[in-house]
Formats: structure tokens, sequence, C-alpha cells
């Protein structure tokens, strides 16, 4: 009988632990649900929401508290909903501005875990950062091509980062490297 309940309890267990991958396929549900629009409104959406991913890093090394991985993204959504709905400048211009304060203030003051770990983030943003702003700048085709790579890349930078259970929380790195995936699979097969 104990074998049984047992048995019952493992595959729950385990799609309880998977919870960032149900988060994930959750969220890339409500993108395909609420439809890609044309290719232009596409590459700019995806391509502003990549400069995102490697600053929630950069954010969260500044920090140096991987803990708060989940409360950092949660701000983040606050703030682009902001800016996005008062259209007072791109979007894009502030995840930039904020990505230069916080390398700047690195370079500077350093950082909580060490200068090593907040070079690796940084080289994160500025390649990153440079696929991102150059898929926003070129034709659409172009710049589909570049932000999924962009957000394929990134995918494969949250797989190493959960592997080295390094920078972010692996419950972060988990959803983040999913929905990464999926939103690269998204640009290259629905558009």
């Amino acid at each position: 009988m104990t074998e049984v309940v047992h048995e019952r309890r493992g595959p729950l267990r385990a799609v309880l632990r998977r919870w960032p991958t149900a988060v994930a396929l959750a969220a890339a549900a409500l993108m395909l649900g609420g439809g890609l629009g044309d290719v232009d409104e596409a590459v700019s959406g995806f391509g502003e929401a990549l400069l995102l991913l490697p600053l929630e890093y950069l954010i969260v090394n500044r920090i140096g508290r991987r803990a708060a991985s989940w409360p950092v993204v949660g701000c983040m959504v606050v703030v682009t909903l902001a800016v996005g709905m008062l259209d007072v400048v791109p979007l894009s211009a502030v995840f930039v501005a904020a990505a230069l304060v916080l390398l700047v203030w690195g370079a500077v003051a350093g950082a909580p875990d060490g200068r090593g770990a907040f070079g690796v983030q940084a080289a994160g943003m500025l390649a990153f950062g440079a696929v991102a702003l150059t898929a926003l700048a070129v034709d659409p085709d172009l710049g589909r091509c570049l932000v999924a790579a962009g957000w394929f890349l990134h995918g494969v930078w949250d797989a190493v980062h959960l592997k080295l259970d390094k920078a972010v929380s692996r419950s972060y790195a988990e959803a983040c490297g999913v929905i990464d995936i999926l939103v690269a699979a998204m640009l290259v097969f629905l558009l």
C-alpha cells in the first residue's frame, strides 16, 4: 500500500518541482492568445523586451541577492507598464539608460559578488543589448532573425546560469530559459 501512495506522489512532486517551467508555458500561451501582431510590432516589442533579459541579471548582480530575482522581475514589469502608458520616451531608451547607470555604478563601486561576476553580467548586457538595438534599427525581416537569435541565446545563457547555480535564482533561470526558447521559436515559426 505504501508503494502505491509513493508512486502517486512521485509525478505530482516532479510537476511541482518544475513550477518555473509551468509559469513559462503559461506566459507563452498568454502571448500566443493575444496574437503576435505583424512582423514590425513583434520585432519592436520582443526587441525591446530582449533588453530586459540581461538587465534583470545586471540588477540582481548589483543588488547581490539572487533571491531578489522574482521581485526585480515584478518591479521591471511595473516600470515597463508605467513607461508604456506614459508614452513619453521609448521603452528601449529607458532600458538602455538603466543599463548604463548600472554598468557605470558597478564599474566604479564594484559589486557584492565581485568584479568577475559583475564583468560577466556586464558583458551579457552589452552583447544582448547590441543584438536588441541592432534588431530595432534594421529591416524587420532581418530584425526578426536577430531578435529570435537573441532570445534563443539568452535561453542558453539562462541554462548555463542554472547549471552553474549562479547570478539569479534557479527558479528564475529555469523559467526565463524556457520562455526565451519559446519566444525564439514563436518568432521563427509563427511570424
